[in-house]
């Protein structure tokens, strides 16, 4: 027999107590005393285990990154052991838990993300599969640690004779030294100092080398006095330059045994005048001087790889002049987006042949931003081309880059959107490399069969070894050779450290570019690797063009750069007459005279809601000069040339300082309204705003409600904040982060917008390793009847209970009414037995010989006779 809860037996003493002490309550009578002890044994709800059917075991395995290490290398053991072990109606579930969960049998390949360990939600989704009529258990393989409180799970696990076993797996603490807290100011102004502080702690006494990090770069370094398990790292910095900066804390120190504990960040906002940020491949931009001088601090960037999410923060405006898409890091190309529609910031492409369609931006994240369209049609295409992709599946693209996608899933995205930029009359042949080459796709027009061969291209799998680059050069050249189309290319994508066997491979470029073809050469690293320089020869020698990046993440968007140079004419390079349009009005008090011709600019085609200011004179009529509004932002396109290549007569005209001034203006949109401020801070791991305003604006807030809008990382999902009202002139939103994340978001009041961020919560509470944690976690085994279990083939022998289990309450509850009726009866017939018993005791003894006496006369007529003097004397008084 099972107790669901065992408490209830504590009431046991205190009647025990209440009958000895009040004892003219009787409780000592037999059938009270029964009646209470069968209420008492109800509420303590015992189960009676039928055993026999069958156990079903549920085996949750912690997948988090703070038991990674310990489970992964013991995961396929524990499993076999537990199905070996296992009776013929016995039953095995596993459920593979980390920040979420699911069922091994449902979920093939799932993999969990693991920046927390929610065991509460892990033990929640095992109770709500049991099977009904089914003895069942959990058991927990884990180091023990969950990140959320696991209050309230015993009492229904209880109830339904469940038990939680927990098989832990710890970690070597001895030796372990783990950054705290890492502490600095929200914001600062540029150029005032500011100090930040780790804290570290661990055990045993002793030194502990720190590195403090900007941005990931290095930037001071010191060794920590660690005593009595705590030191302190205090480390003064100064920042000219405005935009939101990423500090971290961490512990370089060897053979540490929980490294996942070594490393905290934090954001400090720089805060400066207005800023325009100008990312571009020229020096000395003539932009940089015209928005200069209308009072904007330009933010100038030629190294766009260095580029990282904080520069937009503070920032009016964003320019990208002239700069590849695949040249800026994905995380910062993806919250422009953001940064525009949620936070109200502007954005203006312009530049020569590294911008819009050619610069690669055709289906990057940017092009439903800008005003103007990349999709080219069909009439301007080149010549009929022949495409030959020659893919590295070499060992080293089995690599994962994030989320369980590989460097060969990602050059198979880019292959398969290759196959979609070319025209239908285009051909096709794709080849897999290693030490061999693989036809995957051979020569084709792409015709009705796009979807087919891109289907056939995302199926393209790593398969070791190196990548032999002659051998599939001259594959690929075998299969275009013949090839009766107005081009021929070749597109080679290898790993820049990873490209053997040259051969003879300048004999086969030369054939190649003698017969009219060319080859351009992605490769996935960049110029420092060691066979970067050979497929840069590749490249010179093919006539093609070089594109090196270490993020795998911008492959697709390389392939598309590559493929629209090629097949597409998305640059103009004839000097094109302009015609100006009403549009800049809409920007400007007055009118501006442009340059009547430009010497080429990236053909596009203005977007419906977009406005355009001028375009050219020639069969296209493209928008030169084109801008919109964004959600909160506004987002403008100069499509031709304004410093380098192309630009001269541009740089010759009068009115540049006033146009590039003027389309700044608009961009920055409008300054913070008076009478009202935002703060946003993080507290713990939840973001914490407040929004201040003055009476003047109680009216209208009350009106229009302000929207609060966050936004997870680069491009996550929107996600709306609600609001309370603290007091007058005051009110908050708060929102959960996850761990380990960054943030950033926007406050929109009607025609303002109050941007915030980028904020991180922390990743320590993942690692943090709480003991209170730990405390619950052997609580909720006890409570349960569970065990720590070292044996885990043993849980097939356990105690078998569950919904199988006979409910007895329904029993005692019977007899504890049978007993109740049986006691009031007794008492309400006690009277009666008692008068009975006396009468029998005054009755004489009766003789047989004497008659019985006479029955005493009625008086009925004595008795009207007093009723009526009793009458006629109360009439007369």
């Amino acid at each position: 027999m099972v107790l669901g809860a065992p408490e209830w037996l504590a009431l046991a003493p205190f009647l025990a107590f209440a009958a000895w002490r009040w004892r003219g309550l009787g409780l000592w009578a037999p059938l009270r005393l029964l009646c209470l002890a069968l209420l008492v044994l109800a509420l303590a709800q015992p189960r009676l285990g039928r055993a026999g059917r069958g156990l079903d075991v549920w085996l949750l395995l912690d997948r988090s990154e703070s038991a990674r290490d310990l489970v992964e290398p013991r995961r396929a053991e524990i499993e076999a052991l537990l199905e070996r072990s296992r009776g013929s109606g016995d039953a095995l579930h596993v459920v593979d838990f980390a920040e979420e969960a699911a069922l091994r049998a449902e979920t093939q390949g799932f993999r969990p993300r693991g920046t927390e360990t929610r065991l509460a939600s892990a033990v929640r989704f095992a109770q709500t599969r049991l099977a009904e009529g089914r003895a069942a258990r959990l058991l927990v393989v884990s180091d023990g640690f969950s990140t959320e409180p696991l209050h309230g799970l015993a009492e229904p696990l209880r109830s339904r004779g469940v038990a939680v076993d927990v098989r832990r797996l710890a970690h070597e603490r001895e030796g372990d030294y783990r950054i705290a807290s890492l502490s600095l100011p929200v914001r600062a102004l540029a150029g005032e100092p500011f100090v930040i502080e780790a804290e570290v702690t661990g055990a045993p006494d002793g030194d502990a080398p720190v590195v403090i990090l900007r941005d990931g770069q290095p930037v001071g370094q010191a060794t920590v006095q660690v005593r009595r398990g705590h030191g302190v790292l205090r480390f003064t910095d100064v920042l000219r330059g405005g935009g939101a900066y990423r500090y971290a804390a961490q512990v370089r120190r060897q053979a540490d045994p929980v490294p996942g504990n070594d490393r905290e960040e934090s954001w400090v906002e720089i805060e400066g005048g207005p800023r325009v940020v100008l990312v571009t491949s020229h020096r000395d931009h003539p932009l940089a001087a015209a928005l200069g001088a209308q009072g904007f601090a330009v933010d100038a960037v030629t190294d766009p790889a260095r580029l990282g999410v904080g520069r937009l923060s503070g920032a009016r405006a964003v320019v990208i002049d002239d700069v590849p898409a695949h040249a800026l890091p994905s995380e910062f190309l993806a919250a422009v987006d953001g940064y525009v529609r949620l936070q109200g910031g502007g954005l203006l492409m312009t530049g020569g042949r590294r911008s819009f369609g050619s610069g690669g931006y055709f289906g990057s994240p940017l092009d439903a931003v800008l005003p103007v369209s990349m999709e080219l049609k069909e009439e301007h295409r080149r010549l009929t081309v022949a495409m030959a992709l020659v893919l590295d599946r070499s060992g080293s693209m089995a690599v994962e880059v994030g989320g369980g996608v590989t460097k060969m899933d990602l050059a198979n995205a880019g292959a398969a959107r290759s196959i979609e930029l070319l025209g239908a009359q285009d051909g096709i042949t794709v080849f897999a490399v290693d030490s061999e080459a693989h036809r995957m796709v051979p020569l084709s027009s792409i015709g009705r069969d796009r979807g087919e061969l891109v289907d056939i291209v995302r199926r393209i799998q790593s398969a070791g070894g190196g990548i032999f680059v002659y051998t599939g050069l001259a594959a690929a050249w075998k299969e275009l050779e013949d090839a009766r189309v107005g081009q021929r290319h070749i597109i080679l994508f290898a790993d820049a450290a990873d490209a053997e066997e040259p051969g003879a491979y300048r004999r086969l470029l030369a054939e190649v570019t003698a017969a009219g073809g060319t080859v351009s050469v992605i490769g996935m690293g960049d110029e420092t690797d060691v066979d970067a320089a050979f497929l840069r020869d590749v490249a010179a020698r093919g006539k093609g063009r070089i594109l090196f990046s270490r993020d795998a993440a911008s492959l697709p968007a390389l392939f598309a750069q590559e493929t629209v140079t090629v097949a597409r004419s998305a640059f103009v390079e004839d000097r094109t007459g302009t015609r100006a349009g009403a549009g800049w009005l809409e920007l400007a008090a007055r009118g501006l005279v442009f340059p009547t011709a430009v010497d080429g600019y990236n053909l596009g085609y203005l977007r419906p809601e977009a406005t355009v200011a001028l375009a050219t004179t020639d069969e296209f009529e493209a928008p030169l000069v084109a801008f919109w509004h964004r959600g909160a932002g506004r987002a403008a396109a100069v499509t031709f040339p304004m410093a380098g290549e192309r630009s001269e007569a541009v740089r010759a005209w009068p009115a540049y300082g006033d146009f590039a001034q003027t389309l700044g203006r608009w961009l920055a949109g409008q300054d913070t309204p008076a009478g009202i401020g935002l703060r946003a801070r993080r507290e713990g791991t939840h973001l914490r705003l407040e929004l201040l305003f003055d009476p003047g604006w109680e009216e209208r807030l009350a009106a229009r409600a302000p929207r609060a809008a966050l936004v997870e990382g680069a491009s996550g999902d929107t996600r709306e904040l609600a609001w309370e009202r603290i007091e007058p002139g005051r009110m908050r939103a708060t929102a959960p982060l996850r761990p380990g994340s960054w943030y950033r978001g926007a406050v929109q009041l009607g025609e303002h917008t109050l941007p915030f961020g980028p904020l991180g919560s922390p990743e320590s509470a993942e690692w943090s390793m709480d003991p209170r944690r730990l405390r619950e976690l052997e609580t909720l085994v006890a409570a349960t009847g569970g065990v720590e279990r070292t044996d885990l083939a043993s849980i097939w022998q356990a105690p078998r209970t569950g919904r199988s289990a006979l409910d007895l309450r329904p029993a005692l509850l019977l007899a504890a009414l049978a007993s109740f009726l049986a006691e009031a009866l007794r008492v309400r017939l006690r009277p009666v037995a008692v008068r009975v018993a006396a009468g029998a005791a005054r009755e004489p003894a009766a003789t047989p010989t004497a008659p019985p006496a006479p029955a005493p006369p009625a008086q009925p007529v004595e008795q009207d006779r007093r009723r009526q003097r009793y009458g006629a004397a109360k009439r007369g008084g």
